[in-house]
């Protein structure tokens, strides 16, 4: 599988079904440098959204898109699906998979909605199994403000199994995901974001230590530095992961990056010996 951090929460995931190229568009949100809202009102350090530019290598990477995978969107969470991330996917009649929580919203706003059936482990319409994760955006009273949305393990046939965290504090959910089911490979947030009044909403570098202590997997983190309630350097986690000794598993990719992940050895010598089996 190949992994394209465009920027924030929006990534592209590469693989192929059905003989075919797939280009799976994670949460995207394509709205140039400052032409969206502040997130963060007090101080004067105040900026708007998002930080940066899409990086140079966006056009190439948002030609491959085949379908579109949706975290969460209502409650004015742009950062996950601005009008300019609506408008491509309208205009190219990008299909949409999502929560069914998510579907009439989307569909409102002229897209071409796959609703997921609901929680649990479920055949994806691009392969394999979909378990859909439940998010938590965030601890005590600001949390109830907040849309919670789901991540997604993905176990695709020929690929590294995938978790895509979503916007989420560690939580149970989380923990057992990476605990039990051990992703190839987990994207998480690591922005650390908090708004002018309140508890973090997002995992910051410590919590996703802690998650990547929970698995073997391979950790790739995101929402860093593009957005101006969260704080987290990519410099930060670095450091971190260096000194607990899980660097070589942690990719803190750039703005346009991209990382081929293979099938793990292990987990492909046992396929092989159950098809040999039968």
């Amino acid at each position: 599988m190949l992994i394209t951090q465009l920027r924030n929460a929006t990534v592209l995931l590469e693989f192929q079904h059905a003989g075919r190229p797939v280009g799976l568009l994670v949460d995207p949100m394509l709205a140039p440098r400052g032409s969206l809202p502040a997130l963060r009102y007090l101080g004067t350090r105040r900026q708007r959204n998002p930080l940066v530019d899409l990086p140079a290598e966006a056009d190439a990477a948002l030609q491959r898109v085949t379908h579109a995978l949706i975290t969460h969107c209502q409650r004015g969470h742009f950062d996950h699906l601005d009008r300019a991330g609506k408008q491509f996917l309208r205009e190219r009649q990008i299909p949409v998979l999502c929560m069914p929580h998510d579907a009439a919203y989307l569909a409102q706003r002229g897209l071409q909605v796959q609703p997921l059936a609901g929680a649990g482990r479920q055949p994806f319409a691009l392969g394999g199994q979909v378990t859909p994760v439940a998010c938590t955006h965030g601890r005590g009273w600001v949390a109830r403000l907040m849309e919670h949305g789901h991540g997604y393990l993905l176990e695709l046939p020929g690929e590294p199994s995938v978790y895509l965290a979503g916007d989420t504090v560690l939580t149970p959910p989380v923990r057992d995901c990476m605990q039990h089911l051990q992703p190839d490979v987990a994207v998480l947030p690591a922005g650390g974001a908090r708004f002018d009044l309140g508890a973090d909403i997002l995992m910051d570098a410590a919590e996703v230590a802690q998650a990547a202590a929970l698995t073997a997997g391979a950790v790739v983190v995101n929402h860093l530095e593009a957005l101006d309630h969260c704080p987290t350097t990519r410099t930060q986690v670095r450091a971190l992961a260096q000194r607990g000794g899980w660097a070589h598993r942690l990719w803190v990719p750039e703005d346009g990056e991209c990382r081929y992940y293979p099938v793990p050895t292990v987990k492909s010598d046992a396929m092989n010996s159950v098809a040999a089996e039968a």
